[in-house]
């Protein structure tokens, strides 16, 4: 097929049989239909609004991760709050969506420390920053009088706990004891002393 020069065409001359009608010149009065397939571009909507809904959700705290079957409670449905998470799955732990280490790598380590290195790296990161935050009071009035009243010991309302310290574990229920175990103490020697268990109301 001969290379034309760029330029303006008629639909006469374009060898696609949808864009000619089957009756007269392709020029005429009436203007030519094209049939669009929506399908592909609504499924794509759809997954894109997915994924919108499960990024930006009002609570920003529990993370979507495969392979993640929380324990269930009984009790009642609290107010959630931001904070650092770690997840424990089957076959790995993540801090703030950024995977750590294997659980097999962990059951296999025997530290006399009882600590996950590099987990601890990050917690202790994160405690300082959000140490920082605290002492320059860039948190919300409630968090300011939440951290006020930890320091008299008066026990925190549901959502309005003092964000230094605070971090939240998120472990399969299947979650091998001395996983647990272990990154309870990193977090407790990073110094976040209250750390949360996420679970799933029945």
């Amino acid at each position: 097929m001969p290379v034309h020069s760029a330029g303006p065409r008629i639909y006469g001359s374009v060898k696609f049989k949808h864009l000619v009608k089957k009756a007269g010149s392709a020029t005429g009065a009436r203007p030519t239909n094209v049939s669009l397939n929506l399908t592909p571009f609504v499924d794509m909507m759809t997954i894109l609004v997915a994924f919108l809904l499960m990024v930006f959700s009002a609570s920003k705290l529990l993370q979507v991760q495969a392979g993640l079957e929380l324990p269930k409670t009984d009790g009642n449905k609290g107010a959630l709050q931001d904070a650092p998470v770690i997840i424990v799955t089957k076959s790995d732990i993540t801090f703030n969506g950024e995977m750590i280490a294997t659980t097999e790598s962990v059951l296999r380590d025997d530290s006399p420390t009882f600590k996950i290195d590099a987990l601890f790296e990050r917690l202790d990161a994160a405690a300082k920053k959000i140490k920082e935050e605290v002492g320059l009071g860039k948190i919300s009035e409630d968090l300011k009088k939440a951290c006020e009243d930890a320091k008299q010991n008066v026990r925190p309302q549901p959502g309005h706990v003092c964000p230094d310290g605070l971090a939240i574990l998120e472990a399969d229920e299947s979650t091998d004891t001395r996983i647990v175990n272990k990154v309870v103490v990193t977090a407790k020697a990073a110094g976040f002393d209250n750390l949360l268990f996420a679970v799933k109301n029945k």
